[in-house]
């Protein structure tokens, strides 16, 4: 019997999807134990200051990657966009799921949908992507930095602290939690583009073949596709938690991959973006080709502008 451990945060979100992948590795390989680890990262610990202004959602895996280099564990379950796009020396990026919803949602007490939101309202996200694209269309929201686990976020909510607050749809589906609030709304692709990966989770493992073998088995390969040119996308960007980007690949069933991006200043007063269907057999390098055309029309003078508003505020 091989004994696998999976290093996790102990938020109710990462234990959920680590026992889901535990779950399902245990029901197909016999020879297989599984076991979790919980670490407190530096992102759980650091809670009262923006994540742009401390390094980025790279904060929530450092301590769980350390803890696998030393061969505490072998695996890690990741909700993908939180993982960035280089990987450490000895660490890969093994498999990535089926996706669950991609999309942002709102989540409120008393209203409907972003429209229905007063003027003036009070919205929570901790997101420069969500504050940059709910500004573009309302500029007169106040929107209010949130942070904190999932059902801390919806505490807040609740306690009257923001008229809406949004989050990854993805997350409240797998936790059941849409019912705890009056109104879930998804917020369409036409309104708010998501963060690269969001909705997949990434596995990532130490290089051994009997791990690597176990990923495999969790691999989807729509996700890598679609995840792939998200990812290549905003590689080639250098873009992360500190500056707003959104783009989003989805594979359809005529074989297309529709691919649509966005980036700009966290105010929403400055926008650009791109569209472009390709054929899923010619998907390699679209997300670097996506973001060089953009980089020829000035993104990146527009990203160091908005990295320079989002470090002021």
């Amino acid at each position: 019997m091989k004994k696998l451990t999976i290093a996790t945060r102990g938020s109710k979100l990462a234990l959920w999807q680590s026992n889901h992948i535990k779950s399902v590795i245990e029901s197909n390989f016999n020879d297989v134990e599984v076991e979790l680890k919980i670490i407190i990262t530096s992102g759980d610990k650091i809670l009262d200051v923006p994540l742009a202004k401390i390094g980025g959602k790279g904060l929530f895996l450092k301590e769980i990657e350390e803890s696998m280099l030393r061969g505490e564990a072998q695996m890690a379950v990741h909700s993908l966009k939180d993982v960035p796009t280089v990987m450490p020396e000895g660490l890969l990026l093994s498999a990535i799921t089926v996706r669950e919803d991609v999309r942002d949602a709102m989540l409120s007490e008393k209203y409907a949908d972003i429209s229905s939101l007063p003027q003036g309202a009070i919205v929570g996200t901790s997101s420069l992507r969500r504050r940059m694209q709910l500004l573009k269309q309302r500029p007169d929201l106040v929107i209010k930095d949130l942070r904190g686990n999932v059902d801390t976020r919806i505490r807040k909510l609740k306690e009257g602290e923001f008229d809406a607050i949004i989050l990854a749809a993805a997350g409240i589906n797998r936790l059941g939690f849409s019912e705890l609030v009056e109104h879930f709304y998804p917020i369409s692709l036409d309104e708010m583009l998501p963060a690269m990966g969001q909705g997949a989770l990434g596995i990532e493992t130490v290089n051994e073949p009997w791990v690597l073998e176990i990923a495999s088995f969790l691999e989807d390969e729509n996700s890598r596709i679609e995840t792939t040119i998200e990812r290549g996308f905003v590689d080639t960007l250098n873009g992360g938690c500190q500056v707003p980007i959104g783009v989003s690949a989805r594979v359809q069933e005529n074989g297309e991959v529709i691919v649509r991006s966005t980036l700009g200043m966290p105010d929403g007063s400055e926008m650009m973006g791109d569209e472009i269907v390709v054929s899923k057999a010619t998907t390699e390098g679209v997300g670097e080709a996506m973001a060089a055309r953009l980089v020829d029309q000035g993104a990146m003078e527009l990203l160091q502008r908005a990295e320079a508003m989002a470090n002021k505020a």
